[in-house]
């Protein structure tokens, strides 16, 4: 504790390595709760509030310890800039001999085998697909970790991706002709030898997932997990302990059986009809499911005979594709990669078929022109904490938003964490209560009201004109957000920016040129964008952000509480409407001279008696119904 309390002090490591490093109490606290966890090998829950300095609070005890630690973040943006930025800072100001290492799942990488054969393949879906595999060729020749983040000419979510680097179903392992040069195994060698290593959420429980004995043999064993936007987790082991099943799995594998059939079996004039079959089977089941952008339960559609009989037609042409593969298999390792995955897609469409049970809840999505089938898990706590079990060691658990009301008891009971697990919540060393303003203006319809939106728009307009722009106005839909950005290009003398309108990163780096603009958002802008200084100096929030009672998800917690005699709105739906709401808010101060307003329009906050959850958990800051109020912090009086 005392050389924590020597690095992180007015003359340690980070005052030395980082200018302007201000020494904070609660940094400090935090470390300290960390190295305990790690040394007792305890579980700990920590909330951090904005400007704790969390990273390198748990960075420096981990460092420090001397064991080996496996640290998860949120997102593969916020992996990079831990492993690129902080952590070799870190380390270089300790001056520690600690072998570090990165990785991420296995599309994030190369593969120079499908590469080639795609380049054999003269027949591209799009234009331009053929222009990008050069572009792929020649940094292939380059790149040292085979990372496609370091690509900057191809963009990750290109089409042309899925041709380049490898799944799960189609990797030919030790019989690949590239296995020895292969990046995904040379990432995952480092990671074996690495005293720290850095994933993220999805590989994490992705090898969680993998199989009951544990970790798989992808992650090492380690003494220590350390795992940042810990709010997200439970999301996230939902996702990896359930199933699913894609129209892009089936294009996946017809495209591979059929490169694979013209290289080993194309004196089988059985195997083209049966994937004709399929491709058919799959556009007629997508065709069944009916308009694209829908997110809904499954049991409606159970009862429909034209999308049960296009589901039935699906799973008898993906079973007889399996039969004519089963009988080539052995023709090569890629004709019997094609045949275990026809059979695994065979059973995972028998499985759905079968219905919901307890357990899970039956539901799917749709797009233009595809769709995916899933089943969830409505509990995730008792698989994840018998995967914990499973690796007797320290389990760090952080984020700015695990509390309501300052308790863990929501986000413990969803990870299925025991009652006696250590908590520790630091607040932030912000001053909130000189440097933001809430405004919960008066007068405004309930949000179910055919005025809501309309008012919201013209409050909303009264705040940002106050501000002089430089605001966020975070929405709950995108129907909402549309309308907003219509009515806010004609009344505001602002730049407006839209989500949707150009990436997050385009967005928000105007947005910080700008120093003026408006930005529109929802979902993804409630949470992990951080613009500092007075270019963002108003948040707005349309609605206190409930789940869609409709989403089939939520739908069936609510269902499963009930059935189980709990409280759905009181356990479930409110505590993550604070910690959703919690997030949003989030974004206004960045840093300790940053200063702001933050508007809900949503009168339930005042006017429910549930309100208080929300204002209970919301940092200490000054109140206001008056929007004159608003308009003398501006120094607008």
């Amino acid at each position: 504790m005392t050389e924590i309390d020597h690095h992180l002090g007015p003359d340690g490591a980070l005052a030395a390595a980082l200018p302007g490093f201000q020494p904070r109490e609660e940094q400090k606290t935090l470390a300290h709760g960390v190295a305990a966890a790690i040394e007792d090998g305890e579980t700990l829950i920590a909330e951090a509030g904005t400007g704790t300095g969390k990273t390198f609070a748990y960075l420096l005890p981990a460092l420090l310890s001397g064991r080996r630690v496996i640290v998860s973040t949120g997102t593969k943006t916020l992996q990079d800039q831990l492993y690129e930025k902080d952590l070799p800072l870190l380390r270089d100001a300790l001056d520690l001999p600690v072998r570090t290492a990165l990785l991420k799942g296995r599309t994030n990488y190369l593969c120079l085998y499908r590469m080639e054969q795609a380049e054999a393949d003269a027949r591209f879906d799009r234009p331009g697909t053929a222009e990008q595999l050069q572009a792929i060729r020649q940094w292939a020749g380059v790149t040292r970790s085979g990372d496609i983040a370091e690509l900057a000419d191809v963009p990750n979510d290109a089409p042309v991706w899925a041709r380049a680097t490898s799944t799960a179903d189609n990797c030919l392992g030790q019989e690949c002709p590239q296995f020895n040069d292969c990046f995904l195994m040379g990432a995952r060698r480092r990671a074996q030898e690495a005293d720290l290593l850095v994933v993220n959420h999805h590989l994490l429980m992705a090898d969680m997932a993998l199989k009951e004995g544990g970790f798989g043999e992808v992650l090492p064993t380690a003494d220590a997990y350390i795992l940042d936007e810990a709010h997200q987790l439970p999301d996230v082991a939902s996702q990896f302990f359930g199933l699913s099943i894609s129209s892009r799995q089936f294009q996946d594998l017809l495209r591979d059986t059929q490169a694979e059939y013209l290289r080993e079996a194309g004196d089988q004039p059985a195997l083209p009809d049966g994937l004709e079959r399929v491709r058919k089977a799959v556009m007629d089941f997508r065709l069944a499911l009916g308009e694209q952008g829908q997110r809904a339960a499954w049991a409606p559609m159970a009862g429909n005979e034209q999308v049960t009989g296009a589901l039935q037609e699906l799973r008898t042409a993906t079973g007889e594709l399996a039969a004519v593969l089963e009988t080539l298999a052995e023709r090569g390792r890629g004709l019997e990669n094609c045949h275990r995955r026809a059979v695994d897609m065979a059973g995972l469409l028998e499985r759905f078929a079968e219905g919901e049970s307890d357990e899970f809840v039956q539901w799917y999505e749709t797009y233009a022109q595809a769709f995916i089938l899933r089943l969830t898990p409505l509990d995730v706590g008792q698989q994840f904490q018998a995967r914990m079990h499973r690796h007797k060691g320290a389990w760090i658990f952080t984020s700015a938003t695990l509390s309501v009301k300052g308790r863990f008891d929501h986000f413990a009971r969803r990870l299925g964490l025991d009652d006696e697990v250590r908590t520790l919540r630091v607040d932030s060393p912000f001053d909130y209560r000189n440097n933001a303003l809430l405004y919960a203006p008066g007068g405004m319809p309930e949000p179910n009201s055919p005025a809501y939106a309309r008012a919201f728009r013209d409050r909303a307009e009264e705040v940002i004109h106050a501000s002089g722009g430089r605001a966020f106005v975070l929405f709950t839909s995108h129907r909402a957000l549309r309308e907003a950005a219509e009515a806010f290009r004609e009344h505001l003398p602002y730049p407006v920016l839209v989500q949707g309108d150009a990436s997050q990163n385009q967005l928000l780096e105007r947005f910080r040129q700008e120093g003026n603009a408006v930005l529109l958002g929802t979902g993804s802008f409630w949470e992990g964008v951080d613009v500092k200084g007075a270019a963002l100096s108003a948040v707005l929030i349309d609605r206190l952000p409930f789940a869609a009672p409709t989403d089939p998800v939520t739908e069936a917690r609510i269902d499963f509480l009930r059935r189980h005699q709990g409280n759905p709105f009181r356990d479930f739906q409110l505590p993550q409407a604070v910690i959703a709401l919690r997030q949003g808010v989030g974004r206004l101060i960045r840093d300790s001279t940053d200063y702001g307003v933050l508007m809900i329009g949503d009168p339930r906050l005042t006017g429910r008696s549930y309100g208080r959850q929300f204002l209970d958990s919301l940092p200490r800051m000054g109140r206001t119904r008056d929007i004159n109020v608003v308009r003398a912090f501006f120094g607008n009086d």
